[in-house]
């Protein structure tokens, strides 16, 4: 898949047409084959990686409960229990960096929790620090 012309196309949508396109992933999301194929190859106890679309990362768990549409997961990165959809798990190993041409510094989706940044201020000073949390 050419996710760099799909960024372009989704970067150009109208918010209706945005909003359209996430009612169409949701469905798709939620189709109880597609549950049913990641369900078979996870079990209680397994270790996973899962992308949290919040932080933009990966993060590591291990599976407490299987509901029907969602897992109970311990965080083993922040140690609390969440709660996560069946989809978010990187069964594959994919590469969840999203990255977008940019002709002027870095796109927010290419900047995850937990990163460190730095930039040139405009007295040409360095700065640098830590990501914290994101803005949504």
């Amino acid at each position: 898949m050419n996710y760099a012309a799909l960024l372009e196309a989704v970067q150009q949508a109208s918010r209706f047409e945005l909003f359209r396109l996430r009612a169409a992933i949701d469905r798709a999301l939620g189709a109880p084959e597609r549950i049913d194929a990641i369900r078979r190859c996870i079990r209680r106890g397994q270790r996973i990686e899962y992308f949290d679309a919040r932080d933009n990362r990966l993060y590591r768990g291990q599976v407490l409960e299987m509901r029907n549409t969602t897992l109970v997961v311990l965080d083993m990165d922040r140690p609390a229990k969440v709660l996560i959809d069946y989809a978010a798990i990187n069964l594959d190993g994919a590469d969840t960096a999203i990255r977008s041409p940019s002709a002027k510094g870095i796109d927010r989706q290419e900047v995850a929790v937990g990163d460190i940044v730095g930039f040139q201020d405009r007295d040409g000073n360095q700065k640098h620090g830590k990501v914290l949390r994101s803005c949504d």
